[in-house]
């Protein structure tokens, strides 16, 4: 494993171009361009604070409920965009697959750091909630760069994952969408953390996006500490899947180029 990090840490540059190049072709010949990266969670914000304010009061402890909503929306957009455009990535780049060697992780991680860039885009519009609101800033700030790092590294296990599944299975592509739409339902966006039944919590904290959705919540809108064990668990889930899809995906690496 560690060898595997080294060769990929040599190939840094490559990485890196691939990333620009991404992002170039994101938003290539788009009026908008890199706009859409806050179009999309600002008008899914407005949507559930119209639908959950207005016909289905959903409690929100006195938070607004556009920051409420975005505060969750931001992350959680990240991880959806990445695994969307990370999962048929060795597929669509079958061309260098084949022809060249160079670490295949590269080409997943590299729609993985270019959805990110959007996120960092789109963050821009949260500082601007946080001023209109006067949401102040608390000591338990200094954690959200560590919840960014553990929510990468469970971004790169499963976008790993199945994109090395894709290769074999092309029926990924086709449940990706519906497994992403499940999975956003089963972490707290559209509602508190408070709603879920106490005897079931600790089945669903199970789900890293959760606890990690969760404490980003309770850092930046409320001030508080996040609770240990959520973080706790999000940090020892999101470390098991990426090093079991990372040695899965070298495994498997091999035979790409004959199967793609």
């Amino acid at each position: 494993m560690v060898s595997h990090w080294k060769e990929l840490i040599r190939y840094r540059e490559l990485l890196l171009v691939w990333v620009w190049r991404n992002i170039k072709v994101r938003y290539k010949q788009s009026l908008l361009g890199v706009a859409w990266a806050i179009i999309q969670p600002l008008s899914a914000t407005i949507l559930f604070a119209i639908v959950f304010s207005r016909f289905v009061r959903v409690p929100t402890q006195g938070i607004p409920y556009p920051i409420f909503y975005y505060s969750a929306l931001l992350p959680w957009t990240f991880f959806a965009s990445s695994i969307t455009t990370g999962v048929p990535s060795l597929v669509v780049n079958m061309h260098l697959v084949t022809k060249i060697y160079f670490p295949r992780e590269i080409l997943p991680i590299a729609y993985v750091l270019a959805s990110f860039v959007d996120f960092l885009v789109a963050s821009v519009i949260f500082v601007g909630m946080m001023l209109f609101y006067r949401v102040p800033l608390a000591a338990s700030m200094v954690l959200v760069p560590v919840l960014l790092l553990v929510q990468i590294i469970l971004t790169l296990g499963v976008v790993l994952l199945a994109s090395a599944l894709n290769v074999f299975y092309r029926d990924i592509n086709f449940i990706v969408p519906l497994g992403m739409q499940i999975w956003m339902y089963l972490t707290p966006i559209i509602y508190p953390l408070e709603l879920v039944p106490e005897r079931f919590q600790g089945l669903y904290m199970l789900n890293p996006m959760a606890g990690l959705i969760e404490s980003y919540r309770r850092i930046v809108l409320t001030g508080q500490w996040p609770e240990p064990a959520h973080v706790a668990s999000a940090v020892m889930v999101s470390l098991v899947i990426f090093l079991l899809a990372y040695w899965y995906f070298k495994r498997a690496e091999v035979v790409f180029a004959d199967i793609i």
